[in-house]
């Protein structure tokens, strides 16, 4: 399989946004909004990506439900209701009952800078080997984990999910991934970061909403 054959399934989590993101700011609603703005644009880049045939998202939030829908996603509801990586697991096997791709990755769902290019390469690069990782930001955890093949798909996500996957016997494409495919977003030292890079509508609008800069030097 080259990367001209290849067609890809993207698996993107999306937490209840009442317990999402709480290290980036104190008030709830403010959390809650930016964190659906950084889904959505994930799912918007996920979507754009010329090599990817499918986007299926796992969540039991009814706004992200509602709209990603609308942005052409499956939904698939977090039926095992264990953690990340059963739902990551359950939204692989919606894949293969809905799709002829046998190419899955999942994505984490607040990567407001990325790009559909960006992902493109990697994606591409990935088709070499049976599994695949991108790091996050502070290389120790896992914002991109593809198999060539939904069979061998065995998600290790938690603390150092690097190490683990790696262990597991994922090639490490980290060193030559986009920083904006690197740049997940848990504190508002890393949102600045994104906003450096230069993040999507949703989360600009939501940054335009809210006086987040503004709160965090208070």
């Amino acid at each position: 399989m080259n990367g001209s054959e290849a067609r890809w399934a993207i698996v993107v989590p999306i937490k209840r946004l009442s317990v999402a993101k709480t290290r980036l700011a104190d008030r709830a609603d403010l959390r809650a909004d930016l964190a659906l703005a950084m889904a959505l644009d994930t799912v918007a880049v996920a979507r754009s990506c010329p090599s990817v045939d499918q986007v299926v998202v796992v969540t039991d939030e009814p706004a992200a439900a509602e709209a990603v829908t609308t942005m052409g996603a499956l939904v698939v509801a977090d039926a095992p209701d264990a953690g990340l990586n059963p739902a990551l697991r359950h939204g692989v096997s919606a894949v293969a009952q809905s799709s002829a791709s046998r190419a899955v990755a999942a994505l984490s769902s607040d990567l407001p800078a990325l790009r559909a290019a960006d992902l493109d390469g990697v994606l591409r690069s990935a088709t070499a080997f049976a599994s695949c990782i991108v790091a996050d930001a502070d290389g120790t955890g896992t914002t991109l984990l593809t198999v060539r093949d939904a069979a061998g798909f065995a998600p290790r996500f938690g603390t150092a999910s690097r190490r683990a996957h790696l262990e597991g016997g994922a090639h490490d494409l980290t060193s030559t991934a986009p920083p904006s495919l690197r740049r997940d977003v848990d504190t508002i030292d890393d949102l600045r970061a994104a906003v450096e890079l230069g993040v999507g509508p949703a989360t600009a609008a939501a940054l335009r909403r809210h006086p987040i800069w503004a709160a965090s030097a208070s």
